[in-house]
C-alpha cells in the first residue's frame, strides 16, 4: 500500500525559511513524479511545484517562483520543498503527492503558518 508522508511544517516569521520533506513508501519502483499543493482557508487547493523523476525536470508556479525550490532528496522516492523569503500569503496546509502512472497518492498535509 502506497503511503505519502509530509514533514517539516511549522510557524515562521515573514522573511524566514522552512524546508518540507515528503516520502512515498510501499512503492515497488521509482515514482513518475512528486508534487506539492497547498490550500489556505477559504481558497481552492493550488499546485505549488512538481518534479518529474525521469529527467529531474522541475516546475515552480508563479506565486512562489524565485522563493521556493523543489528537488529530490537522497532517499528513494523523496522530495523536499525549500521555502525561502516566506510571506503571510504562504500560510496554508501543504500537501505532497506521488504519481505512479495515472494515479496520484496524497499525503495528509502539513501546516505552514507565516506570522509575526
Amino acid at each position: 500500500q502506497v503511503q505519502v508522508v509530509e514533514s517539516g511544517g511549522g510557524l515562521v516569521q515573514p522573511g524566514g525559511s522552512l524546508r518540507l520533506s515528503c516520502a512515498a513508501s510501499g512503492v515497488s519502483r521509482t515514482v513518475d513524479a512528486m508534487s506539492w499543493f497547498r490550500q489556505s482557508p477559504g481558497k481552492e487547493r493550488e499546485l505549488v511545484a512538481f518534479l518529474m523523476f525521469d529527467n529531474n525536470a522541475a516546475n515552480v508556479q508563479d506565486p512562489v517562483k524565485g522563493r521556493f525550490t523543489i528537488a529530490r532528496d537522497n532517499a528513494e522516492n523523496t522530495v523536499y520543498l525549500q521555502m525561502d523569503n516566506l510571506k503571510t500569503d504562504d500560510t496554508a496546509v501543504y500537501y505532497c503527492t506521488a504519481t505512479l502512472g495515472v494515479r496520484a497518492y496524497w499525503g495528509q498535509g502539513t501546516q505552514v503558518t507565516v506570522s509575526s
